[in-house]
């Protein structure tokens, strides 16, 4: 029993406990539900008060929008009115300037036809007024309408003639003018392209010796060798204190030339007495005409002159050994014949021919040692011999004007001659005065402050200069370029134009170690 008893007690104090704790919990629940609610209530209120905040911006954005939009569009609105009424305003001055124009043409119109009128009443009562003064001029004159018209006529044609001749010398001046001027050109491009070598010879030839013992050879036996050389050949020969040289003197450098070779034979044959000193001469001349031979074969072919005759092709040769001034006549020759072709060429001339009396004109100076006469009338007479072309015989006989020039290559053949001869360094004469000039124009750059190191080059065209890069700054060789320019224009006499270059450089050098 009381076990039932506290079993039963248990049950009810656990269903008291169950039901007590149930409460508590419904209890805790329902605050807790509570406090939810409340909490979802208060994020809806606030939800519902930002809602409306941004909805009273939208509505405020928005409306500041179309105040923004209908501002713009009242601007614009305004803006056309305004151009419009702008164009109106001056389409309602056109329209006004064109009716003053139009009234202005009627106007300047109703004029026009009234000076017309007046015009047309004038020419009327002028041709009366000409046909009675043509009947009084008439009867004064005692003259005719034909007679008068004839002496009008005849006083026309005398002033004419007048203006026709003062515009023919005006177009002669104009045709010279041009004329110089296209000279000029067509002789600079003809320099241009002949770019000939200059052989300035002189008198004397040096022969080099093995040792100075072969001088006593030369010499001889009381002075038999050197006495049969100096026979044979027509030289004198200098042996002096000059270590290990034979010095030939000669005016004639065809007996110069076969004294060198006859000597240089004996010198590798060793036997040097007289008879074998005439052998080795007569070898050489024949060496020295067989060069003589070639030389001028050479020119020809340089030329391109073919067909000649050979005896004309020997004497071509024989100026290798002629000089002019110092100035070799063959290599003198040869330069007037490409200086006449190119200039020929330009001028629409027959190059060939023209080349052909370019290389022939010298030709006398061949033979003027041993003839009488000229050496233009020896040429000449030469190449007529030998039935060379007539124009080229004319140019031969006229490039020195001893015949007056008939025909545009013989002119060519006095122009190239003058040129190859004027060309620096040429003849002996100008080669002073042209080394004096080189020389002065050094002297003048070099003696400006800061100026290292000065060439004259391109025949003195042009004065290179460098400077002193730590003297004289970039705008420095700018005033000292004028200045040496002003100053080779006061001091010095020159030809066309010398073009100074100043040249500064800067250089740092370092070494990788």
């Amino acid at each position: 029993m009381p076990t039932i008893a506290w079993i039963l007690i248990a049950l009810v104090a656990l269903a008291l406990g169950a039901f007590g704790g149930f409460s508590y919990s419904k209890n805790t629940l329902e605050k807790k539900i509570g406090r939810a609610d409340k909490y979802a209530k208060e994020l809806l209120d606030d939800a519902m008060r930002k809602a409306d905040e941004k909805k009273k911006e939208t509505i405020l954005e928005a409306k500041e929008e179309v105040l923004r939009l209908k501002g713009e569009l009242d601007k614009e609105i305004n803006d056309r009115r305004s151009e419009q009424t702008r164009a109106e305003r001056r389409v309602a001055q056109r329209e006004e300037t064109m009716d003053k124009k139009l009234d202005n043409l009627e106007k300047r119109e109703e004029r026009m036809n009234q000076k017309s009128e007046e015009i047309t009443k004038r020419l009327s009562e002028a041709e009366a007024l000409r046909d009675k003064q043509a009947g009084e001029l008439e009867r004064i004159a005692g003259l005719t309408a034909d007679e008068a018209t004839q002496a009008i006529i005849a006083r026309v044609e005398k002033e004419a003639y007048h203006d026709a001749a003062q515009l023919v010398r005006d177009i002669e001046q104009n045709a010279k003018e041009e004329g110089n001027k296209k000279a000029r050109n067509i002789i600079a491009l003809a320099i241009q392209k002949c770019a000939s070598d200059h052989v300035a010879e002189t008198t004397v030839s040096v022969i080099n010796l093995p040792n100075d013992d072969m001088k006593g050879r030369i010499i001889g036996r009381e002075g038999r060798n050197i006495r049969a050389l100096e026979q044979a050949t027509g030289v004198d020969l200098i042996i002096d204190d000059t270590p290990e040289a034979v010095i030939i003197s000669a005016f004639d450098p065809v007996r110069r030339e076969i004294a060198r070779i006859a000597i240089e034979k004996l010198l590798q044959d060793g036997r040097i007495h007289p008879a074998r000193i005439e052998e080795m001469v007569e070898k050489a001349k024949k060496d020295v005409e067989e060069q003589i031979k070639e030389a001028g074969e050479q020119a020809v072919f340089e030329t391109g002159q073919h067909g000649m005759h050979p005896e004309i092709i020997r004497v071509l040769g024989r100026m290798k050994y002629r000089t002019s001034y110092g100035q070799n006549v063959l290599k003198h020759s040869i330069e007037v014949a490409h200086l006449t072709g190119l200039m020929a060429a330009e001028l629409g001339e027959d190059p060939h021919i023209a080349k052909r009396a370019g290389l022939l004109h010298d030709l006398g100076k061949a033979l003027d040692r041993e003839q009488e006469g000229t050496h233009t009338q020896l040429g000449a007479d030469l190449a007529r011999k030998h039935k060379e072309h007539p124009e080229v015989i004319h140019a031969m006989l006229s490039h020195h004007n001893d015949v007056e020039p008939q025909s545009v290559i013989a002119v060519l053949v006095q122009a190239a001659d003058a040129i190859s001869a004027a060309r620096p360094g040429a003849r002996r004469e100008m080669l002073e005065n042209y080394i004096k000039r080189l020389t002065k124009l050094e002297e003048i750059a070099t003696s400006f402050a800061g100026v290292e190191k000065c060439y004259a080059i391109q025949s003195g065209r042009e004065v290179r200069i460098m400077v002193k890069p730590d003297d004289i700054n970039d705008e420095g060789i700018r005033i000292i370029a004028k200045d040496i320019a002003k100053r080779i224009e006061n001091e010095m006499e020159y030809p066309g134009q010398i073009r100074v270059n100043v040249i500064r450089e800067t250089r740092s050098i370092e070494y990788a170690k």
